[in-house]
């Protein structure tokens, strides 16, 4: 056996890995071109999100007030995801540990407050 067979062996798991994510990921999409049918006609090639011609730019600008909400969603979102392994881990972490997340909590909550003073939710 020589020395570069050895090391080959050790990366054979690495390659089809990636040979099977490219065929899961590559193949439904060649055989969606290859099998499909092609029979374009002006009933298939309309608008069909909401039924009628587009009349506005598609660059247009967005109230500030989508970006806003958006932000806050992924912010209380975040929220949610530190608090399943505080929780999990609660009790070995202690007083400590419940206090700081009890900090953690009360800062998002004068923001999320401030925000809502603000005005930012409202939509009118």
């Amino acid at each position: 056996m020589r020395f570069g067979d050895h090391m080959l062996e050790n990366y054979f798991p690495v390659l089809l890995f990636i040979l099977v994510g490219l065929a899961v990921g590559v193949g439904p999409m060649v055989a969606g071109f290859v099998l499909a049918p092609h029979k374009p006609d002006a009933e298939k090639l309309s608008p069909y999100e909401c039924g009628f011609e587009a009349f506005e730019d598609a660059r247009m600008k967005f109230d500030v007030r989508y970006y806003l909400v958006a932000i806050l969603f992924i912010l209380f979102d975040l929220e949610i995801a530190f608090l399943f392994p505080w929780a999990i881990v609660l009790e070995e972490i202690g007083l400590f540990g419940f206090l700081s997340m009890v900090v953690f909590l009360g800062i998002l909550v004068v923001g999320f407050v401030y925000e809502w003073m603000q005005g930012a939710l409202d939509w009118e």
